[in-house]
């Protein structure tokens, strides 16, 4: 179904309005399966302002994966990719067998489609780090995205101790990785992977700030060892530098991604919600996985 709008609302808004006997809950898993689209792009975020003259498209089927009882959510799929909501605390992959999400996910796949499916890592997330997560369910289509990768851009939602010098920035610097498996800026030399972090200043809450990260680079712990270098840890990652007070989960989440479509190009863009609680500070460690 494909709508043109002539009033300004919400997507969400309008979804009710073209389901009135849907529960709320529903609407909501439409949105989540990622078969909504406005102006031939899908949007999975319901406060999606919409304005005269969009044209708003859904209906047609979830993919597999999308209706499985997986343990997070899967934010988008279609044949060809697939993009979940990554909790904190579970690898993007793993070499010697332990769960992750591309096993998670594989393994459902390749069961649901008698071994024909399985997922292709495009992009990682460190095990601290929550968010928009993309895979591919073909050699292929990973192929495509990664040799179009200059086309897709990231961005997070980073809580920082204390607050940069300027309020927006770029951060430029050549990364290594010692024995320890620690990241460190260094000055230019073989082994060493040059990186981009561009960042803007969302909102301070006493001492501590709120940034939008963009990277233009996707290199190991790139954004955690940048704000670092510029006096700004992010709150609980003791590895690069925050306080050790008190045991935190690390507050960088992957709020959004936008990559071109492996077969037809068009971009896709899918977001994820900043996480309950992700601004809460209080004075004790805290549980997380």
């Amino acid at each position: 179904m494909k709508t043109t709008i002539n009033k300004p609302q919400t997507l969400f808004d309008f979804l009710i309005e073209r389901n009135p006997g849907s529960p709320r809950t529903r609407v909501k898993k439409l949105l989540q399966g990622g078969t909504v689209r406005v102006n031939n792009k899908p949007v999975t975020l319901h406060s999606h302002q919409l304005i005269p003259g969009d044209t708003v498209e859904f209906g047609g089927k979830a993919g597999i994966a999308t209706k499985a009882s997986l343990p997070f959510p899967v934010l988008y799929e279609d044949q060809h990719v697939i993009v979940i909501d990554k909790p904190a605390g579970i690898n993007t992959s793993s070499v010697d067998g332990s769960s992750s999400v591309q096993w998670i996910i594989s393994e459902f796949l390749k069961n649901v489609s008698k071994g024909i499916v399985r997922t292709y890592v495009v992009h990682r997330l460190d095990k601290e780090v929550s968010g928009v997560l993309l895979l591919a369910k073909s050699e292929k289509a990973m192929d495509i995205i990664k040799d179009k990768w200059d086309e897709t851009e990231k961005h997070y939602f980073a809580l920082v101790e204390g607050a940069p010098e300027n309020p927006e920035g770029t951060i430029r610097s050549w990364l290594k990785e010692d024995g320890a498996m620690k990241m460190h800026s260094v000055k230019e030399m073989p082994d060493a992977k040059f990186a981009i972090t561009h960042y803007k200043t969302i909102k301070t809450l006493n001492n501590y700030t709120l940034l939008d990260i963009r990277t233009e680079t996707g290199r190991k712990n790139q954004i955690r060892v940048h704000l670092s270098d510029i006096g700004c840890p992010i709150v609980g990652d003791r590895k690069y530098g925050a306080s050790s007070d008190f045991k935190r989960r690390v507050r960088l989440h992957a709020c959004s991604i936008s990559f071109p479509d492996p077969v037809d190009g068009n971009m896709i863009s899918v977001e994820s919600p900043m996480p309950e609680g992700f601004l809460s500070l209080k004075a004790k460690d805290e549980k997380y996985k």
